[in-house]
């Protein structure tokens, strides 16, 4: 049976398509993790259940079209709208080309502070974690109100404070004035 710590959300179904059972769904995944033949999950009745994909077309930036094994029509595709799109840690990590450990839960670094190593200054607070392209972003919000993106790569974290939610960071130079505006 496959359990909470085993598997990571990567997405939401949105809406059936068509008639012959598509559905329309934001991935925040590169969709080719299904077309290596890794299963989704999907939470049906209180049980994590696997499902294989027979086709995921592109519709938008980070919206696809995806065909389930087994799921033939509009109404048999009705059930999973809404439902939460998850993956095993354990693809998803090889995938990805780093450790099942090191694959972040978006919620363990919300609201932690990212402070500059060498000027000892805070950046901004984690708003969430973007775990859609190949190299994983922090989203932080600065004391301005502005968001600045961070690779969230072991070259740049020198320490990761879980008691007083805090990660510090040495940043190339000029990588937070690539986020602001001119």
């Amino acid at each position: 049976m496959i359990e909470d710590k085993e598997i990571k959300e990567v997405g939401k179904f949105q809406k059936t398509h068509a008639l012959k059972g598509e559905l329309n769904a934001i991935l925040e995944i590169d969709s080719e993790f299904f077309s290596e033949g890794n299963a989704l999950i999907v939470d049906i009745d209180g049980i994590y259940v696997p499902f294989f994909t027979t086709s995921v077309r592109p519709k938008g930036a980070t919206s696809f079209l995806i065909k389930l094994e087994g799921v033939e029509t509009e109404e048999e595709a009705k059930a999973f709208v809404n439902k939460i799109i998850y993956v095993q840690k354990n693809e998803l990590a090889p995938f990805m080309g780093i450790e099942e450990d090191d694959i972040p839960d978006e919620e363990n670094f919300s609201g932690y502070d990212i402070i500059d190593t060498h000027t000892g200054q805070i950046i901004g607070k984690v708003e969430n974690v973007d775990s859609s392209t190949e190299n994983l972003l922090f989203i932080v919000k600065n004391g301005n109100g502005e968001i600045i993106y961070i690779p969230a790569v072991d070259d740049f974290i020198d320490e990761i404070d879980d008691e007083n939610k805090i990660i510090l960071m040495t940043l190339p130079s000029g990588l937070i004035e690539l986020n602001q505006k001119q």
